[in-house]
């Protein structure tokens, strides 16, 4: 049998490659790249390449392609063989480090937010040599950024590298003021949960909203759901079981630690956690866990839904983004320390974090906010709109002691080296954990839980780092100049537990009161897209992003622009799948069967008296049902007329919100009412029980 450490990132060009096929010159060369970010010199280039496509061509690759993520969501690729013409009719195969390092895709038809025109179409991919090369499918992946002509980030890659490298910047300034000095680089680390649901690919098939939108627009709840709880880390069915598996070793192939997978909530809803890794590279095997995921569910005549809410009235999936900071020399800088030197360093971390999130509730809310999102936030398994901190009962309480210049009276204390005696060494995980916090700390990381399960990555981690990068900075000017370095961090730390204090919430955020709490301290609350990604645009955001180099002002409007166009292009395609299926498939199919009830009362009573009071209410309340479809169908499609004739996508994303989803709301309800007195057999499409419990 096949050992799993045999085969693991076989198909990958790590460093056990690099070691094994370039000269150690050269190998220092491209590690000082990797881990400094020092040039790339273009003989080391070729020499690089060269040794890539020959362990590419022996792994059985035949193309190249510059794997980027533009703006759409999702990857994108363009191949190219090896193949060069040989003078005698011949090819040979040749890689050279130009191709490497730089690519040129049309960039004309990729979400620009009118960074481009459509007739400008040059764009640039430029290797990310921190992010290792792979093999699939016979093509050797290179992992790039993507730009335009004129330098503008078209992508989630660069600014991401530029939201990291700015909050390095900002946490060294911070740690040379504690006197580490070995320290050359932090880093922040994420590990992605990833929830999602599979369905039998024969069923998926005959439901044309899954195929058009990836959700179920239509639906009523079949007897049984969620509500006995059966299914959370239960046992797991051996078709998924062998999916399971199936997935474990394509990721392992492809060096993703693909570590934890288990039964989620909702019946057909599954998870996959794997192993942190830094920050971009995380976002870019999250992307490819995903594809990895809807490929492998193929081959064993499934189909992965990654839609954040697939289901309605059960659990939608969401993506768990595990945050982290460490140093080079191995230190969490999220972690409690063993002494009360390395404890004050974790509390200013830690303050920065609280700051950094109360400050930029609205950069944090708007990263994760898409069309499909907004069905998950808020329901009973997500976190609300609301953004808060969960502590835990003891970490606040040695916040309050700090706040108010007290010992804390729990665990044994330690003389801090802050002027006040109120902090103990005390253990990681004292607390237990709130599953209904949007930004909750575990321990040593904290665990952003509003990213939606289609969501890149980077958008969060993207607008987190920033945010942090920032109260850093602001924290290294305040310490910097301070006489008495003690006294001036002490009071740092108290003045920002005081000042920032409201976003702390360790209770229940599902709980009604606290949306009325919130509201009293002040925290926002964006419920949609159309409410919170305008935020972006905000004076303090733009002054935030563009101080730190991670967006210009016009990469920070056209991501506006690009993410409500996408909101709104995404709810108008479902207005107009329901309207089709309503018209062509559900109003057809009830209309039917009470045609056929109303003709069985006739026949019924054309041999005897019988008063057919089942069958003549039947036939009332389908045709009622078949009116109020009708009438909603109507009124929808009116909203998708009006839709087109806005023009401004501010005031498109608000229509979308204020008039449409609700038309949708309509035509749904509607519809499942019907759903329920229609017999099964004339339904035109598979019911939840079949595609929840029919795997």
């Amino acid at each position: 049998m096949e050992k799993v450490t045999d085969y693991f990132g076989s198909m990958v060009f790590d460093e056990r490659v690099m070691k094994a096929t370039l000269s150690e010159k050269v190998y220092k060369s491209l590690k000082r790249t990797i881990d400094r970010g020092t040039p790339l010199d273009l003989s080391v280039a070729n020499v690089v390449a060269a040794a890539m496509k020959d362990w590419a061509i022996e792994k059985g690759a035949t193309h190249y392609t510059h794997w980027f993520q533009p703006m759409t969501g999702v990857t994108a690729e363009k191949h190219d063989s090896f193949i060069t013409p040989a003078p005698d009719g011949r090819v040979i195969m040749e890689f050279s480090g130009k191709e490497l390092v730089k690519g040129e895709p049309d960039a004309s038809s990729f979400p620009s937010g009118g960074l481009r025109a459509t007739f400008e179409a040059r764009g640039y991919t430029a290797w990310d040599p921190t992010s290792y090369a792979f093999i699939k499918d016979g093509t050797l992946y290179i992992p790039t950024a993507f730009c335009s002509y004129t330098g503008e980030a078209l992508d989630k890659k660069v600014p991401l590298l530029r939201s990291m490298e700015a909050l390095n910047k900002q946490a060294l300034r911070v740690l040379k003021l504690f006197g580490n000095e070995s320290v050359r680089s932090v880093r922040t680390s994420v590990g992605p949960e990833q929830e999602y649901f599979l369905v039998d690919r024969e069923m998926y098939k005959k439901r044309k909203d899954l195929i058009m939108t990836g959700r179920t627009l239509f639906g009523a709840m079949p007897p049984k759901g969620q509500e006995m709880e059966d299914h959370y880390f239960g046992s797991i069915k051996s078709r998924v079981s062998e999916f399971m598996a199936d997935l474990d070793k394509e990721l392992w192939k492809l060096g993703i630690l693909a570590k934890t997978k288990h039964n989620e909530v909702a019946p057909a809803q599954h998870e996959l956690a794997p192993i942190y890794k830094t920050t971009n590279i995380a976002a870019d095997h999250n992307q490819l866990t995903m594809e990895v995921m809807k490929k492998v569910a193929e081959r064993h005549g499934l189909v992965c839904l990654l839609h954040e809410k697939p289901f309605e009235g059960v659990n939608g999936s969401g993506k768990h983004n595990n945050w982290s900071i460490s140093t080079d020399t191995g230190v969490n800088l999220l972690s409690p320390g063993e002494t009360p030197y390395e404890n004050a360093q974790f509390l200013l971390f830690l303050a920065a974090v609280i700051k950094a999130v109360d400050d930029y509730q609205d950069l944090l809310r708007l990263s994760v906010a898409t069309a499909g999102n907004d069905h998950r936030l808020g329901a009973n398994e997500a976190p609300p709109a609301i953004i808060s901190i969960f502590l835990g009962d003891e970490l606040t309480a040695i916040l309050e002691a700090i706040e108010n210049d007290k010992p804390y009276g729990g665990t044994a204390k330690e003389k801090m080296k802050l002027g006040v005696d109120v902090l103990p060494q005390f253990s990681k995980d004292t607390t237990d954990r709130n599953r209904t916090s949007p930004f909750a700390f575990t321990g040593n990381k904290f665990e952003f839980r509003m990213l939606g399960s289609s969501n890149s990555i980077s958008c969060a981690n993207i607008h987190l780092n920033g945010a942090v990068a920032e109260v850093l900075k602001q924290f290294a000017d305040k310490l910097e100049g301070a006489k008495d370095f003690n006294k001036a961090l002490h009071e740092l730390i108290k003045n920002t537990i005081k000042e920032h204090k409201r976003i702390i919430f360790n209770g229940n955020g599902y709980d009604d009161k606290w949306v009325k709490e919130a509201e009293k301290r002040g925290l926002s609350n964006l419920r949609t897209t159309a409410d919170c990604m305008p935020k972006i645009c905000d004076k303090k955001n733009i002054e935030m992003l563009t101080s730190h180099g991670i967006f210009t002002e016009a990469e920070i409007y056209s991501r506006r622009d690009i993410m409500l166009e996408n909101y709104v292009k995404s709810v108008n395609i479902e207005a107009q799948t329901m309207v089709d299926m309503a018209r062509k498939e559900i109003i057809p199919a009830v209309a039917k069967f009470a045609a056929d009830t109303a003709s069985a009362v006739a026949v019924k009573k054309s041999v005897s008296k019988a008063a057919c009071k089942y069958e003549n209410k039947l036939v009332e309340e389908l045709s009622v049902r078949i009116d109020e479809m009708d009438d909603a169908a109507v009124k929808l499609e009116a909203a998708v007329a009006k839709l087109k004739t806005i023009g401004d996508i501010i005031k498109e994303s608000e229509f979308v919100r204020d008039k449409m989803i609700p038309a949708m709301d309509k035509l749904r309800a509607a519809a499942d009412k019907a759903e329920t007195i229609t017999a099964e057999a004339y339904y035109p499409f598979p019911a939840y029980d079949k595609l929840l419990f029919g795997v």
